[in-house]
């Protein structure tokens, strides 16, 4: 009975471990990401890419079909399981494991984010709503009776400040089905750790090449340990909207579980206790429109490179000035 009560006490306190861990550690997908609970094994998402804007209103309403495309996400169950000795809980020695629970609660956290970011060097090649790649030069909005010119949110150029230009530039012109413009303003570069100078150069330094760097505080940046095998891949990121780039679909919360009583396998034959912690949920892409990615596989041609170098020396000459600072001042505002 002695006994018993300690296992029982050890499964308590493991429990309240792993539960303090988990609610203290806070996860970065959210910012990439819309959370979406599911009650299913799937969640389709047929309104992707088919939310209408506000028009006038004249005559009767219009009712926009919102079917135009079809997306699925299908849950997966995730596990992560560890062993504890015997002995150990009767002898007492739960505190010894404290920190490994501590990890167990870290891991099953991150594991959402691991998710969403292995989304980001896979989106050259995996689909979204529209059947293409994520990341692709021909998104073509499937609309009847409308004559769409493919739109494009891929790139191949290294990241530099005239590339990056040049994609926040491609990112703010998109239309969506309509042909109207989204008003995309891109809030986030995600880079390797390899790039994480370059970006922080871009955003941050004042001055890059003896010019003023028009493009410092555009967006903020993220390092995602994810890009590290792909290290000149680059993304570009509006995350403002209630709609986000990216998916993350929850069916269940991570929990922890025990095997742990007299009469199971693993403690009659092998004398151990096993806990493990498991869920059930997925990720997949947004909206592809809020998003730009390169591969980072090119050097930009020169002459686009000056054309871009010197738009951004028009524009730093027009902000230094009195009268295009001013400008500048009243349409931040």
């Amino acid at each position: 009975m002695i006994i018993n009560n300690t296992i029982k006490e050890a499964f308590r306190s493991f429990s309240t471990v792993f539960n303090k861990a988990f609610q203290e550690m806070e996860n970065q997908y959210p910012r990439v990401a819309m959370e979406v609970p599911s009650e299913t094994r799937d969640e389709t998402y047929a309104w992707l890419g088919a939310v209408p804007s506000m028009r006038e209103r004249i005559g009767e309403r219009e009712a926009k079909n919102l079917s135009a495309y079809g997306y699925t996400i299908k849950n997966k169950d995730f596990e992560l399981t560890v062993s504890v000795p015997r002995n150990d809980l009767e002898d007492d020695c739960i505190g010894v494991y404290k920190p490994m629970f501590e990890d167990l609660a870290y891991n099953a956290r991150r594991h959402s984010d691991k998710l969403v970011f292995s989304l980001f060097p896979c989106g050259f090649t995996e689909k979204c709503f529209d059947g293409k790649p994520f990341f692709c030069e021909s998104h073509t909005p499937a609309v009847e009776g409308k004559n769409a010119k493919p739109q494009s949110n891929k790139g191949t150029y290294k990241l530099t400040p005239e590339s990056y230009g040049t994609a926040r530039s491609q990112m703010m012109c998109l239309v969506d089905d309509q042909g109207e413009v989204m008003f995309i303003v891109p809030d986030l570069l995600v880079v390797s750790p390899q790039k994480e100078a370059v970006g922080r150069t871009i955003l941050m330094a004042n001055e890059i090449h003896q010019e003023v760097n028009i493009y410092k505080g555009t967006a903020e940046l993220m390092v995602v340990p994810q890009l590290a095998a792909s290290p000149e891949q680059w993304l570009l990121l509006c995350t403002r909207r209630p709609v986000k780039p990216f998916i993350f679909q929850n069916r269940r919360k991570p929990q922890i579980v025990a095997k742990d009583n007299p009469g199971d396998d693993n403690v009659f034959f092998k004398k151990e206790y096993i806990y493990g912690v498991d869920s059930r949920c997925n990720a997949g892409y947004g909206l592809w429109q809020l998003a730009f990615g390169s591969t980072g596989e090119a050097d930009m041609p020169a002459a686009k490179a000056s054309s871009a170098a010197s738009e951004a020396s028009i524009s730093a000459a027009k902000m230094s000035s009195p009268t295009g600072g001013t400008a500048a001042l009243s349409a931040k505002k």
